[in-house]
């Protein structure tokens, strides 16, 4: 598996034929390719093979996965020492705030998510190909994240320009950024800890289940992760119980725990279940954006909910992800939750073979396997 569908240093690009690139593209498509799609990458191989003749020593990728999350970016443009995420909206004659929000939160979902990322400038671009010219104020956070630029088909080599002043002589090397590993910032992780530490329990899990005894779990599994750890031991916990007892939020508690990235911890919570997922990270969210609002720490659900990204994760974004490099996966505590759901490694090896085309699929465990059932 690949990371971008397609990804090529700028002179090659430009040099390659259309169909070719679009028959790559739809090669390494997963699904369906629809008419919609289609029209789409032309268009944007067209305008970037127009727009960006200049830029010789740049890199182009296309559909770039972000590590874990789920999404990728319509293309990513390596520029000497920045990183340019491009959303094209083809066919339209506005820049919307649905585009601007979701370049921007592409943005930063590698700015905290992807490791080669957490140093570098990010500017996010919005291309509607049909929309007017504008003139655009260029403005740097703190984080390195530009605020979103647009641009249409005629002028995103003036849009890039305007941020010309901003980029350094570094240069990033394509290959090791395309294959750098998820890592989240400490910030990021540190975020998550606050926000699940200041959350009500009971809008997440109505448990029944005695806070004695929840805690008694959460302390012996704690014992056993710090004796493997101590030990360079490999440990599984399997946590059961009936419904309403209390697994799911013990699996989070620990999971939250753990979340010491310095310590050579982290941690995460994974699940098969992917409306828990979104529940879960819905109800942190709500409830910090319903907390601080009015407030001088006021915040987006958007941004709130890229926190709890950091520990509360989908395992087939977290298996797909981890095929994508030799490197061991940064957590060395997982929190497995509907356990009884998980399949063998043949069944997954199987299934990668059959529907992803990957052979051979074998990986290591993590030192400290807690099951939640």
């Amino acid at each position: 598996m690949q990371r971008a569908y397609y990804s090529v240093g700028i002179r090659d690009f430009l040099v390659e034929d259309e169909s070719r690139i679009l028959g790559i593209l739809t090669q390494n498509h997963a699904f369906a390719l629809e008419e919609l799609q289609r029209n789409a990458w032309m268009s944007q191989i067209v305008i970037l093979k127009e727009q960006l003749r200049e830029l010789q020593n740049a890199h182009i990728l296309f559909e770039f996965s972000i590590p874990r999350m789920g999404k990728r970016i319509d293309n990513v443009l390596i520029l000497k020492d920045s990183i340019f995420a491009i959303e094209f909206k083809v066919g339209d004659q506005y820049y919307t705030s649905y585009a601007l929000d979701q370049v921007m939160d592409y943005s930063l979902d590698l700015k905290n998510f992807h490791e080669a990322s957490h140093d570098r400038q990010i500017i996010p671009i919005v291309v509607s190909t049909e929309a007017p010219e504008i003139e655009n104020t260029v403005e740097l956070h703190e984080d390195n994240v530009f605020m979103p630029l647009k641009a249409n088909r005629a002028n995103l080599k003036d849009v890039i320009q305007v941020v010309a002043p901003y980029l350094g002589n570094d240069h990033i090397d394509p290959h090791q950024w395309e294959t750098s590993i998820y890592k989240p910032t400490p910030t990021i992780i540190e975020a998550a800890q606050a926000l699940y530490k200041g959350h009500s329990v009971e809008e997440i899990s109505r448990s029944d289940s005695d806070v004695i005894n929840l805690s008694a779990t959460s302390n012996a599994i704690s014992r056993i992760i710090d004796d493997s750890k101590r030990n360079n031991q490999k440990s599984i916990c399997f946590i059961t119980g009936v419904p309403g007892s209390g697994k799911t939020l013990a699996g989070l508690n620990i999971a939250n725990e753990r979340h010491n990235i310095d310590e050579g911890e982290h941690a995460v919570f994974l699940s098969g279940n992917g409306p828990l997922v979104e529940v879960l990270r819905e109800a942190l969210a709500r409830n910090e954006v319903s907390e601080k609002k009015g407030t001088a720490e006021q915040i987006t659900k958007n941004a709130s909910l890229r926190k709890t990204r950091a520990f509360i994760q989908n395992i087939h974004h977290f298996r797909d992800d981890s095929l994508q490099t030799d490197q061991a996966p940064v957590e060395r505590v997982t929190v497995f939750d509907e356990a009884q759901r998980a399949w063998t490694v043949e069944q997954t090896s199987s299934f990668m073979s059959r529907k992803k085309g990957i052979q051979g699929f074998d990986k290591s465990e993590p030192d400290f396997l807690i099951s939640v059932m």
